[in-house]
């Protein structure tokens, strides 16, 4: 074995602790795994050298590189994923396969990676290395280029939006599949009271069915989603299909067997409080949804 071939064997240990990073960071698989790949280039044109811990060294990277990409998009005015829906991680109701659960430790659903949209590029920076990588403030305030203490209230006010935004959903995954087929047999019967009996008051549809259909869109309150899921019944007929979407219950629907959306729900004291869709055919052509069954 040469000196490449043990350098990327040691990169490999890392990639899927790296990925989770920048999927936290960005909200796009794609993109992480860009940025995983930027990681893996600077790494080999630098080698280790004297790096004590080569974990945390690539953790720091990745997280630079993040950085920069969510910074160029403000600067060049791109659309930012915040008018979009986060990509979803898609799994058979079975569970997730190894890489799949690595990529979602510490349950990172769809309605938290929404929050994190909705950071600046540094609170999300220091949010997510220091809360969910412990990554030490001393090592997050150059890649910001402010002191530590600095760093440590940008994590503060993104904790802050988080808490106040991002519910935390119940763990029982059966209960969670229960509420959900609940819905979803109220929402193909028509049953209006059914549908308003498992959401929340305050409940949050967003759904995302491309640009071309003006990107994002918000319903709020329990009768007006259920009024919506009616609607979207009566002119979408499809078939549901169970998954695991980031790791909680969700729905992958069918029409003439091809995906036409993807819903993940999340629940909070029994009741649904999110419904997060995605439905824009582009994106869903680039998701790996074979391995569902029915």
């Amino acid at each position: 074995m040469n000196d490449r071939e043990f350098l990327a064997g040691r990169f490999e240990a890392h990639r899927g602790h790296l990925k989770a990073v920048a999927y936290r960071m960005l909200g796009s698989l794609s993109e992480a795994e860009d940025a995983v790949q930027e990681a893996w280039l600077r790494l080999s044109r630098t080698g280790p050298g004297d790096v004590e811990n080569l974990g945390g060294w690539l953790t720091t990277v990745v997280g630079r590189v993040c950085l920069d990409m969510l910074r160029a998009r403000t600067s060049r005015r791109e659309e930012s994923l915040e008018a979009r829906m986060p990509d979803p991680v898609v799994s058979p109701a079975s569970g997730p396969d190894p890489e799949q659960a690595a990529l979602l430790a510490d349950s990172v659903g769809l309605a938290l990676l929404v929050v994190l949209e909705s950071l600046t590029p540094a609170e999300r920076l220091a949010f997510v290395l220091h809360d969910m990588f412990a990554v030490p403030f001393e090592e997050i305030a150059p890649l910001v280029g402010r002191s530590p203490a600095t760093a440590r209230q940008l994590a503060s006010r993104g904790r802050r939006r988080v808490r106040g935004a991002a519910p935390v959903p119940d763990p029982d995954l059966s209960r969670q599949r229960e509420i959900v087929e609940a819905f979803i047999a109220a929402a193909h019967r028509g049953d209006f009271a059914a549908l308003v009996a498992v959401l929340d008051p305050d409940v949050v549809l967003r759904a995302d069915a491309g640009a071309l259909t003006g990107g994002l869109a918000e319903v709020r309150g329990a009768a007006n989603v259920a009024g919506q899921a009616l609607t979207f019944r009566r002119y979408s007929p499809s078939t549901a299909h169970s998954a695991l979407v980031n790791g909680l219950a969700g729905v992958v629907n069918t029409v003439d067997g091809r995906p036409s959306a993807v819903m993940s729900f999340t629940i909070t004291d029994g009741r649904i409080v999110e419904i997060d869709i995605l439905a824009d055919p582009e994106r869903l052509a680039e998701l790996d949804l074979a391995v569902l069954g029915d």
